[in-house]
């Protein structure tokens, strides 16, 4: 089985997709986060603007999550889902 659970507000991207079914255990541990844990990754790596950003997210959250950590680090939250986090991001688009 390779279906990848997404978030509450955001859907699991291409990129972190092929990512996530690299490993079978790491798709598994992804698939037991709760939505809004998922959610978290996938804004977190999305909302950055450079490429290269976003390849060393997707890199850090494999890592991460074969760790056992369930939401990223030092995050302030999804801006998307909620409005005092917005404050930490400059020219947020709605």
């Amino acid at each position: 089985m390779n279906e990848i659970l997404a978030g509450v507000l955001h859907e699991v991207p291409d990129d972190m997709q092929k990512a996530l079914t690299s490993d079978a255990g790491t798709l598994e541990r992804w698939n037991k986060l709760t939505p809004i844990q998922r959610n978290e990754w996938i804004c977190w790596t999305t909302i950055v603007k450079k490429s290269e950003t976003r390849a060393e997210h997707i890199d850090r959250m494999l890592v991460d999550l074969n760790e056992g950590k369930r939401q990223p680090c030092c995050w302030p939250g999804c801006p998307h889902r909620r409005p005092n986090a917005k404050k930490w991001f400059k020219n947020l688009e709605k």
